[in-house]
């Protein structure tokens, strides 16, 4: 078995985390880096990504996360929030962006340009917020392979009312929205679950090959 999928079968979302575990500052930057050169649909990273290290928010965000002690007790806590909407304005940013990265005249990629504005403007606000978030779930896959590697233990968390989270970040004035958390460090040795095995569907189960 290759070291990716034993690091893979090591790896479960953490019920109890040890407080007194921190992350290196050097292993979150190659989370946080993992994160970035995440993919996202057009390469446009709808969102922003909010590490919240300050207690008495994280004391805040607890009950709006039903109560859930990783909030607190983990090394870092990981706040994914998606652009409610992308407006032109946006996009344009990102096209300076690629004709500066790639020394690409911006005339020559108008056409693109125009193309993914029209697809973009065509879809409603609620379904701009939804496509949205669907890409923070693409970064929070790199950061649960990256952790693993790294043998640093992440949950993954939609257990929190989304709201009140927005409220308590200020959220709402930059435009954004929590659409996940995760929280991340160290499993504690009395967390009974690390010692459970997977339950998985199994190939036949899952795969259809056509």
């Amino acid at each position: 078995m290759s070291t990716f999928l034993e690091n893979q079968n090591w790896r479960y979302a953490t019920k109890k985390f040890d407080a007194s575990k921190k992350i290196s500052t050097e292993d979150l930057n190659t989370l946080k880096e993992a994160i970035r050169l995440s993919s996202s649909s057009y390469g446009l990273q709808p969102y922003k990504v909010i590490i919240v290290e300050n207690p008495e928010l994280r004391a805040k965000i607890q009950p709006a996360a039903w109560g859930q002690s990783q909030i607190v007790d983990a090394s870092h806590l990981i706040v994914f929030a998606n652009r409610t909407t992308i407006n032109d304005t946006e996009i344009d940013s990102f096209f300076d962006k690629i004709s500066k990265t790639r020394e690409i005249p911006l005339e020559a990629l108008s056409g693109y340009q125009g193309f993914m504005k029209g697809k973009i403007n065509e879809l409603s606000e609620d379904a701009q917020n939804i496509w949205n978030s669907k890409q923070t779930y693409l970064a929070l896959g790199n950061l649960l392979n990256a952790a693993a590697e790294l043998k640093i233990d992440v949950t993954p968390m939609e257990g929190f009312v989304p709201a009140q989270v927005n409220e308590i970040l200020g959220l709402n004035e930059l435009g954004l929205n929590a659409s996940l958390i995760a929280t991340v460090g160290y499993r504690h040795e009395e967390d009974a679950t690390q010692y459970q095995k997977k339950v998985r569907k199994s190939n036949e189960e899952l795969f259809i090959t056509l």
